[in-house]
């Protein structure tokens, strides 16, 4: 088949932008460092996708990645979904594509790869929380903790200063990857996005737990969140979570709260007790130029399955 798609490479990560969608909003793609915009045309049909544009060590080609979460693209017309053989990768000057898909809608690339699962609670469904769980929840409630939901762009300094608090003690104790720790400023733009909200859970004025959650492709997702070190005996998270439960009944949208750091961790496994349903986790692994692509990834990490193989570990 014919080249009947072409793709080409914008320097202006704002072509993908959309202000009422979280991981595509101006905010978000330029705390996240994107670069570009992947813009992908055919019959009827056009995406953009937001990309992150990165040199390759040892070499003076390019590759991307798109931005964290579950961004997929903006997308006009309702053409065909384009598949890999009918693309014209050439104007592009990359030599690989990995992006991630949004959870809910029509892809905007064919031949999406399920990556993973997310744990989701549904608010058409009866509501599931793990009889253990509910019980320290409700022991919680009585003993004191209460959680205040706040839109993002309205939440005070001084609860922002809480999260970033409550949030880097989380990741110290899970002796996390560097990139998640967070600046600050990374926070704030989160923030700014008109449908976000900060949740945090306060006994006698002591905060103990917070979240940060918001909307994007209709669908309400839990971003990031984390309990302080002098709470984790209580673990006033779990309310929390139920807040957000709460919002996402509200505003009649799925609540995405993610996967462990592993399959079938203990975070997993705590996410689980909350869940009434799954959606797939799909992404896209896309090599632009193959000759370029073989040659770097000549060797034993071509066979390891990691993309692209020569980024891998």
């Amino acid at each position: 088949m014919g080249s009947i798609a072409t793709a080409e490479l914008l320097a202006d990560r704002g072509a993908a932008a959309t202000a009422d969608e979280l991981f595509r909003s101006p905010a978000f793609l330029e705390a996240e460092g994107a670069t570009h915009t992947l813009r992908l045309s055919s019959p009827g049909r056009t995406a953009q996708v937001p990309l992150i544009v990165r040199e390759i060590d040892g070499s003076e080609l390019l590759d991307a990645v798109s931005p964290y979460g579950y961004p997929g693209a903006t997308i006009e017309g309702a053409g065909a979904v384009a598949v890999a053989a009918e693309v014209d990768w050439s104007q592009t000057g990359l030599v690989s594509v990995f992006a991630r898909e949004r959870l809910l809608g029509e892809p905007w690339f064919g031949g999406a790869g399920e990556r993973s699962s997310v744990l989701v609670h549904d608010p058409a469904r009866p509501r599931r929380i793990r009889p253990r769980l509910a019980e320290q929840i409700r022991a919680n409630q009585r003993g004191g903790w209460s959680v205040q939901v706040k839109p993002g762009p309205d939440s005070a300094v001084a609860d922002r200063d809480v999260f970033a608090a409550a949030y880097a003690e989380t990741m110290r104790r899970a002796e996390a990857a560097e990139r998640y720790f967070f600046e600050r400023e990374y926070l704030d733009a989160v923030l700014s996005f008109e449908r976000s909200w900060l949740l945090l859970a306060r006994r006698d004025g002591q905060p103990g737990a917070a979240a940060i959650a918001g909307v994007s492709d209709g669908v309400l997702h839990y971003y990031l969140g984390g309990t302080a070190d002098s709470a984790r005996a209580e673990s006033p998270f779990k309310n929390v979570v139920v807040a957000m439960l709460d919002l996402a009944d509200e505003l009649a949208l799925q609540l995405n709260l993610g996967g462990g750091l592993s399959p079938g961790d203990g975070l997993e496994a705590f996410k689980r007790g909350f869940a009434n349903g799954e959606l797939p986790f799909r992404t896209h692994e896309l090599v632009c130029d193959a000759p370029a692509y073989r040659r770097l990834a000549g060797g034993p990490a071509a066979q390891g399955g990691y993309f692209p193989a020569y980024r891998a570990p």
